[in-house]
């Protein structure tokens, strides 16, 4: 499979390592200020830019009905419109706040403990998310996503806050310290006790592996989908 990285910096020269020890060509490298590249060469595009470019990397790869994995947070304000593109186009598209198999289980493990902890409304919970310090956008898309599951799960929290508390919030607070691929950590915290869940990464192999993985399995389809889709879970 041709692949195009759209963001060329630690997590895309990872991809690269990875793409190309599965069997696959990486035809196309494109860096943040790169503007005129010929996208129509790829079979699939996995972007991990930054928040300014990653729907312009998404809608030309759309255009082109080429495949796209994006793995950039900090542009979801936008989100809605790449899906309508893409249904538009009938494309193919995946946007996943994180691409660990590790983290994708510990989303549904977060999902299942904020529904058994929905009648203990004795409990207060916080997230801590820690990041190296190249990351731009804060809280992480992954301690959003986690939040937001709470959210639904939970009717005791109504919303998230940056380093604030307040009722019916969950607080995250976010850390930015070098060389920190990534921790997720979610707190119930009552009177009597606390119960914590965690996800540490090691290294970037895991995150760009998942996203190695949902290209591949994209192949041939037409649609919106998740990482969920790609695993079979949920």
């Amino acid at each position: 499979m041709n692949i195009a990285l759209l963001g060329y910096g630690k997590m895309g020269k990872t991809i690269e390592q990875i793409a190309i020890k599965r069997g696959h060509t990486v035809v196309l490298t494109v860096d943040k200020d790169d503007k005129d590249y010929d996208i129509k060469k790829a079979d699939v595009a996995i972007d991990f830019s930054i928040p300014t470019v990653a729907f312009n990397n998404i809608s030309n790869c759309i255009n082109n009905s080429v495949p796209v994995i994006s793995g950039t947070t900090g542009w979801l304000d936008r989100y809605d419109e790449a899906v309508a593109l893409c249904k538009e186009k009938k494309g193919a598209f995946i946007y996943a706040s994180n691409y660990s198999l590790g983290v994708n289980i510990f989303f549904e493990l977060n999902k299942t403990l904020a529904k058994m902890m929905s009648t203990l409304n004795q409990y207060n919970v916080s997230m801590e998310e820690i990041h190296h310090t190249q990351k731009l956008d804060a809280p992480s898309g992954t301690a959003i996503s986690l939040a937001n599951d709470i959210i639904a799960n939970n009717a005791n929290f109504e919303a998230w806050k940056l380093d604030e508390s307040a009722e019916k919030t969950i607080p995250i607070i976010a850390k930015r310290i070098e060389d920190v691929p990534g921790t997720h950590t979610v707190n119930y915290e009552s009177e009597v006790d606390t119960i914590t869940i965690e996800h540490v990464a090691h290294t970037r192999q895991g995150f760009a592996l998942g996203a190695v993985i949902a290209a591949e399995w994209i192949a041939g389809k037409t649609g919106v989908f998740t990482m969920n889709d790609v695993l079979n879970i949920g």
